[in-house]
């Protein structure tokens, strides 16, 4: 299986996603998921959606992104985090 490319955004591309990339490394070594991650922010994204399996995001996203984009406000929050880890896994395992 081809290792999947994961992209972590946010705004600035520095606060909320480095926090989000940390949970998300652990995440995937606890599953034994090989994926490449990279950290950008969202001003990026445009430019560099169609080389990604996977948005993840901690702020809004141009509509056109919408399908390879998972919200990842939960990871920040607690609340809702093993829905967000589950969509993650199920995107990344296909």
């Amino acid at each position: 299986m081809n290792k999947k490319k994961v992209l972590v955004i946010c705004g600035t591309g520095v606060a909320t996603s480095t926090v989000v990339m940390q949970k998300l490394k652990a995440f995937l070594r606890d599953k034994g998921i090989d994926a490449s991650l990279d950290q950008s922010k969202v001003s990026d994204v445009l430019n560099k959606a169609d080389q990604y399996d996977l948005i993840i995001s901690t702020t809004t996203v141009p509509p056109s992104l919408q399908e390879k984009v998972i919200n990842a406000v939960p990871l920040l929050t607690g609340i809702g985090k093993e829905q967000v880890f589950e969509q993650i896994e199920a995107k990344l395992t296909t």
